[in-house]
């Protein structure tokens, strides 16, 4: 008889480890190791200093208010922290969905107002459901269906379409919200309009951002800086650029003097409660946009702490990032942010600096919160050509030129969908960009194993092994043909294998054995097994004989359930290609 207190104590050590899995954060909290602290802290002050002014640039790139971005990187941190099953992801606004922000609400409201603003609260809800659903159902194989060549094409155009929208900024040209070839004609056309005192101060905040990501460290080494120092000193651009371009225009008066346009008042204190407007018909118009972050901010979060756990040989749980992503957004919609993400940049900081748990996201999170509620009156006379530039310096590196290169070597079909997704984001939107790209994708995959390749094999010299006739010196017979399809049968290629099949043995009127390889072959679907079947009848009216050969065991179950196995004869299934050869008698 089993004892109720070790079932009792089994009972707790399976809740213990449930509520574990779905707050990753019980780990580090129960026994935090001492030296982890030095790295988180250090972390958390790093990042903060990138994520106030990329979270008011980000805010501003999505057409919203500057303290938003601010808003929405303090409790979504927080929420991550607790929940994220990276130790190094960085969590809040990213320029690629700032971009969609923007792009799926500015048809719906005018861009400043409040009705604009609440779209982004009702955006974070929307995005922030569809992660928690898609987490709790286990969903993460869903993003899969988004190829890295459409990914690498999608972020590349994006970076070209968020770079163009911050022209306006940088060159002090007031521009009407327009497509992008449209906006490039507009530019050109009143270069003449220029502020030069803003271009100045943007293009100088531009080359010390270059310089500090550029050159900076190297410099640093040379005079032999100790190493500690030169992580933060050159992610501090942000910092620098935006304490030195708000003294110039406070000190010169340039606002007045020169017009140069700056961010303004700032909402001082942390931000308030806020809850989304109910009103199905616009959940229902902001839904597309919603499914299109959620699915771009899960791919790029969990690509980038893939890559960094990698590093240090941890574990990331798909599943359980789109949880902890979907409540960051929800606790985004809370207190009046829109839509987050994990980004590289930050990330790949967060990490380098010694982001050792979810402390070092709660720390940047709290030096932000004290940011807001004490420094936000400083950023009045911040000049928005300098935000601008931290955008542009920011997605710069997005415009990934290396993975057309090397797909273009290796596939040009694959390399076609990068094409496609590219050109499709810059002429008909960033929304439709992506879909566009993902059928295009889709549809190639359908091409491809819809005309799976097939080889025709032989015996290799006196072995067991069998090899396509077209690469290797092997032996053939007159009466046999054994061919090898390298893919699984599906309503998609079954017509394909049927012409195949019924074309070879019409070339070779003295066959009378015929051998289908089936070492490639997963999945048989209905469609594919009655052109198994037809060919049976139609290869026996020509005096052929069909053998079934290497048929894996899943597959062989299927067939032998529906009756095909003794339909055919189990003597015509063989185990191996040279047991269907000995079988038939051309070899002993």
């Amino acid at each position: 008889m089993a004892n109720p207190q070790n079932q009792s104590l089994k009972t707790k050590q399976r809740s213990s480890r449930r509520f574990s899995s779905l707050l990753p954060a019980t780990h580090w909290l129960r026994s935090y190791p001492k030296d982890y602290l030095v790295g988180d802290v250090l972390a958390g002050f790093i990042v903060a200093v990138m994520l106030v002014p990329q979270g008011m640039a980000y805010a501003l790139l999505a057409g919203l208010p500057p303290e938003v971005g601010l808003y929405a990187s303090i409790f979504p941190l927080i929420i991550y922290g607790l929940l994220g099953s990276s130790r190094a992801l960085a969590v809040g606004p990213v320029a690629i969905m700032s971009l969609l922000v923007g792009t799926g609400i500015a048809p719906l409201a005018e861009v400043g107002s409040a009705a604009y603003l609440e779209l982004a609260i009702v955006l974070a809800l929307l995005v922030g459901v569809i992660q928690l659903v898609m987490g709790l159902v286990r969903l993460g194989f869903l993003v899969n269906f988004l190829s890295h060549p459409v990914l690498a094409g999608f972020t590349s155009a994006a970076a070209l379409v968020i770079a163009l929208s911050q022209l306006k900024y940088l060159l002090g040209i007031s521009m009407p919200r327009l497509e992008f070839f449209e906006l490039l004609r507009y530019t050109a056309a009143h270069l003449t309009e220029t502020n030069l005192v803003t271009l100045a101060i943007g293009g100088t905040g531009i080359l010390i951002l270059l310089y500090f990501k550029k050159g900076l460290g190297k410099q640093l080494k040379r005079w032999q800086v100790p190493a500690g120092w030169v992580l933060p000193l050159t992610k501090s651009a942000p910092l620098v650029i935006v304490v030195l371009g708000t003294a110039l225009v406070w000190g010169f008066d340039l606002n007045q003097q020169a017009g140069v346009a700056i961010v303004g008042e700032v909402p001082v204190g942390l931000p308030p409660i806020t809850l989304p407007t109910v009103d199905l018909a616009l959940w229902q118009k902001l839904l597309p946009t919603a499914l299109v972050i959620s699915f771009v901010g899960y791919m790029e979060s969990i690509a980038v702490a893939k890559s960094l756990a990698s590093k240090r040989r941890q574990k990331v749980n798909a599943n359980q990032e789109l949880l902890a992503l979907g409540a960051a957004n929800f606790g985004a919609m809370l207190t009046g942010g829109y839509p987050v993400a994990g980004g590289f940049g930050r990330s790949s900081v967060n990490f380098d600096a010694g982001a050792n748990s979810g402390l070092a996201s709660i720390i940047t999170a709290v030096l932000i919160a004290l940011t807001v509620i004490f420094l936000t009156p400083v950023f009045y006379f911040l000049p928005q050509a300098i935000l601008a530039a931290i955008v542009i310096v920011a997605v710069a590196g997005l415009v990934d030129v290396k993975t057309f290169r090397h797909v273009w070597r290796y596939n040009k079909a694959d390399a076609a969908s990068f094409v496609v997704t590219f050109f499709a984001v810059l002429t008909v939107g960033v929304e439709n960009g992506i879909l566009f790209g993902a059928g295009a994708a889709m549809l190639l995959f359908i091409w491809r194993s819809s005309h799976p390749h097939v080889a025709v094999v032989g015996r290799l010299d006196n072995s067991e092994i069998y090899r396509n006739v077209l690469r290797h010196k092997v032996q053939c017979w007159p009466n046999v043909v054994a061919v090898r399809i390298d893919e699984s049968l599906y309503f998609a290629n079954c017509k394909f294998l049927e012409d195949t099949v019924l074309g070879l043995v019409a070339d070779q009127p003295e066959v009378d054995h015929f051998v289908l390889i089936g070492t490639a072959v997963n999945f048989i679907d209905a469609s594919a097994l009655e052109t198994l079947e037809s060919l049976e009848r139609q290869l026996k009216d020509a005096g052929v004989q069909l053998h079934l050969a290497a048929i894996k065991g899943p597959v062989m179950d299927r067939l032998r359930d529906i009756g095909f196995v003794d339909h055919l004869g189990k003597q015509f299934f063989h185990l191996t290609t040279h047991d269907a050869m000995k079988a038939i008698g051309v070899v002993k």
